[in-house]
């Protein structure tokens, strides 16, 4: 009973897609870490972008705006794949009764945000995560062939010479699942810093899972700072004020009331996030203080209320009024870039692993991701993952293996502050612009904390699972922005060196 054709790890909307997209013929398990509304996906605000049937827009501009963003470092085929099948999927989320808000003649309403040079941003209000998530969410559950498992833990994951085996906690009890397929879809790696705007759930679980598993990782250290998450020190996830009330007109002031956008770029507000994000860090350098704002008060209080209802409820609950007061932000880890690296169909360095959505690197975000195309890279390859599953499974039949894990119930629990001290490393180490100090000793502290963690016997529960995945995550990170960084300082140290022979 504990054996399926395929194992879904994560139920936001790569996961979901994936599911739905998977023959009905298969036998699915799609695994949740905690309940299925709680994850990234249904987080997002702003909406999806793509051209569907919008008569003025083409793919090639919305790929042109994609490489703009990402410094031209996006994957060119990937990227062509991303905006050519924009259409496939949108019109297929519409018909699976996801519903976009629409202009009073009955067109969609297409909103603008950071980095689009057109109106291409379907929406729902200000929560589209939370209506496509749901939508596909309710058809997923209806599904015979698949079973769904919420707030379940996977404590491991190895290959096996039929496939894959994991090792599930689920209500107090270790069970090992088989699977010839496996799709991870674990989402992003937000959890790793003191402040993000990442749902709890978001460890890099999936990531780590493969990286023991000699998948190959790619560009992990390309994370993107959300320019406008709301400023509340309080907690460790952030509330993000949407790209899209920039989009619909609103101004960032610093602490002086000042607009400040038009000493760093000519595009303004509307400059891409990781432009607006090193702005504010230089404009804090400039002014000495931390204090920013988001002002959309020269708009109409309706408009505000209706276009974007539950930021002005959660910005009323925390005491602010949008439309009359200055909302308070400030930069805060928000997506990765990277992840585990896949081929054009989301398949991984290891047969037969797939992923998709976040914790996957397709190559067409590049260095930084144009806002809204989040929701639909999860859509375009999830689909195209379950499609080469479906192909590669048609008259399968093999046995199953099973990996024999250890469970450690009667070994200790991890020492305290663990996940404490790996998030105050990355958070001044990493944070938008690196801390070179601060990068190579944080390294060494990374280093020991995993070897503790790799080395040492200690109970297999969440605490234990999500440090192992932190810390796996940030070794992962600071290895490649401390090459980095050695690298650059080098070719400074010999420019140094040319310079004075030259002077010679």
């Amino acid at each position: 009973m504990n054996n399926y054709d395929v194992i879904v790890a994560g139920s936001g909307v790569a996961g979901l897609y994936a599911a739905i997209n998977l023959s009905k013929n298969l036998r699915i398990l799609l695994v949740s870490k905690a309940e299925l509304s709680l994850c990234n996906s249904s987080l997002a605000q702003g909406g999806i972008a793509g051209v569907y049937k919008s008569p003025n827009d083409s793919p090639e501009y919305h790929k042109h705006d994609t490489f703009v963003a990402g410094g031209f470092e996006n994957n060119p085929k990937t990227t062509s794949i991303l905006v050519n099948e924009a259409h496939i999927d949108i019109d297929r989320i519409i018909k699976l009764g996801v519903e976009f808000d629409k202009t009073e003649n009955g067109d969609y309403h297409r909103t603008l945000e950071g980095g689009h040079g057109m109106h291409r941003i379907f929406h729902r209000k200000d929560s589209t995560g939370d209506e496509i998530t749901t939508k596909l969410r309710n058809y997923v559950l209806s599904l015979e062939n698949v079973t769904v498992y919420q707030n379940a833990l996977i404590c491991d994951a190895k290959k096996t010479p039929t496939g894959f085996s994991f090792l599930i906690l689920k209500d107090g009890e270790y069970e090992t699942y088989n699977s010839h397929f496996a799709v991870f879809a674990t989402g992003g790696i937000g959890r790793v810093y003191e402040y993000t705007t990442n749902s709890a759930i978001a460890t890099g679980d999936g990531i780590t899972f493969a990286y023991n598993m000699g998948a190959k990782i790619t560009q992990l250290s390309s994370i993107q700072f959300h320019p406008t998450a709301f400023k509340n020190n309080n907690t460790r996830e952030c509330f993000l004020i949407s790209e899209a009330v920039r989009g619909e007109g609103a101004y960032l002031k610093n602490c002086f009331g000042e607009r400040f956008m038009h000493k760093y770029d000519d595009r303004l507000e509307l400059a891409p996030r990781d432009v607006v994000s090193h702005s504010i860090i230089f404009e804090e350098q400039s002014t000495g203080s931390d204090k920013f704002y988001l002002d959309i008060t020269h708009k109409e209080p309706e408009f505000i209320k209706a276009r974007f209802p539950m930021i002005y409820k959660k910005l009323l609950d925390a005491g602010y009024d949008m439309t009359c007061d200055l909302i308070p932000i400030y930069p805060c880890q928000h997506y990765l870039m990277g992840g585990i690296a896949v081929d054009e169909k989301s398949e991984t360095t290891v047969n037969n692993l797939f992923a998709c959505g976040e914790c996957s690197n397709t190559g067409v975000h590049g260095n930084n991701r144009l806002a809204s195309n989040s929701l639909l890279e999860a859509l375009v390859f999830s689909r195209r993952a379950a499609a080469v599953i479906n192909d590669r499974a048609k008259g399968m039949k093999r046995p199953f293996s099973a990996y024999q894990f250890e469970k450690n119930e009667n070994a200790p629990h991890i020492p305290g502050g663990m996940r404490t001290d790996i998030r105050r490393i990355m958070q001044s180490a990493y944070f938008v612009m690196p801390n070179i100090k601060k990068l190579f000793d944080g390294f060494d502290d990374i280093i020991r904390l995993k070897e503790i963690l790799d080395t040492g016997v200690f109970k297999i529960d969440k605490d234990y699972v999500e440090a192992r995945s932190l810390a796996t995550v940030a070794y992962i990170i600071l290895e490649e922005a401390n090459k980095t960084a050695t690298e650059s300082l080098e070719l400074k140290s010999w420019n140094w060196v040319e310079g004075e022979l030259n002077n010679y």
